[in-house]
């Protein structure tokens, strides 16, 4: 294909040459642009898929810290988990929906039972918290998942700030009774306290569709 397309390339130039016409602009353009293959390699999509994954995780976070920073002003901590509670979830798959990905936040200590881990977030979970145990650093991730057709990203959430605590730490230290008993009455089986400050809360799991992604590049 590439030599037929080459060959049309030059005959249009001399032809022109010998008819002493100038091919336009435009004429070289589209074969130039039939002739251009993109191909990429390996690293240059999993290199893709970490800068994506990156915006779309600081994206979430930055929409979700926001609404919830609003509800806690206008509402107070335990108005502001009714509205997590009603709330989380849409913005984050909104998100997910205006990129055509999937985004969740999933954690072994979850709160909403939907947060609770597939069976491929498990495994990185399971990873993520045992590098916090030692000392190591947790850095994002990238696995292949459905055959290769989904690029998987996930990255680390911690608790950065007492802020936090307000929903995440301990009953009657940094949790008022009146917020622990509205966690209560909406989370009867909630596993998200007891945290304190560079805990690790969970972590995002972002699946990238490949074909999407090299759209992009």
């Amino acid at each position: 294909m590439k030599k037929t397309i080459f060959s049309l390339a030059l005959y249009l130039a001399l032809s022109a040459c010998g008819s002493n016409e100038r091919v336009s602009k435009e004429v070289f353009e589209q074969v130039n642009r039939s002739m251009e293959v993109k191909k990429l390699s390996e690293s240059e999509i999993i290199q893709a898929a970490m800068v994506w994954g990156e915006e779309i995780s600081k994206e979430s976070q930055e929409q979700l810290m926001a609404a919830l920073k609003k509800a806690i002003a206008d509402e107070g901590v335990p108005g502001a988990i009714e509205f997590c509670n009603v709330n989380a979830l849409p913005i984050v798959r909104e998100v997910g929906e205006k990129h055509g990905v999937t985004v969740r936040r999933v954690s072994m200590k979850y709160r909403n039972p939907e947060d609770k881990p597939l069976p491929e977030e498990e495994a990185l979970l399971d990873a993520y918290t045992y590098n916090s145990e030692n000392g190591i650093k947790n850095e994002p991730n990238i696995q292949r998942i459905q055959n290769g057709d989904i690029l998987l990203f996930t990255k680390a959430i911690v608790i950065p700030d007492a802020f936090c605590l307000n929903c995440h730490g301990s009953i009657d230290k940094e949790i008022s009774p009146e917020t622990a008993q509205k966690l209560k009455n909406l989370y009867p089986e909630d596993k998200a306290t007891g945290h304190k400050v560079g805990d690790l809360r969970g972590m995002w799991s972002i699946g990238l569709p490949k074909k999407e992604l090299i759209k992009r590049l």
